[in-house]
């Protein structure tokens, strides 16, 4: 009776550290899963912002800038 006890109680208490580690490793899980998908949303909007930049950069660079003399100041005595 007492072995049997003994034997129930041991069941018992493994089966609740056994159901504890699966309650952590699925607490886990799902923060980082959630920690996963915010990391590929962030990658996924900065590839957009980038790509936007780069055809910024292209705009502007097909643009010539001419050369400017900037001599003619006040500050040279161009006489």
């Amino acid at each position: 009776m007492l072995t049997n006890y003994l034997t129930t109680l041991l069941l018992t208490s493994l089966l609740m550290k056994q159901s504890e580690i699966v309650t952590t490793l699925i607490i886990v899980v799902v923060i980082f899963s959630i920690l996963l998908i915010l990391g590929v949303r962030k990658s996924y909007k900065l590839k957009k912002e980038n790509e936007e930049l780069n055809n910024m950069n292209t705009e502007i660079s097909d643009e010539e800038d001419t050369y400017k003399d900037f001599t003619d100041g006040h500050m040279y005595d161009n006489k």
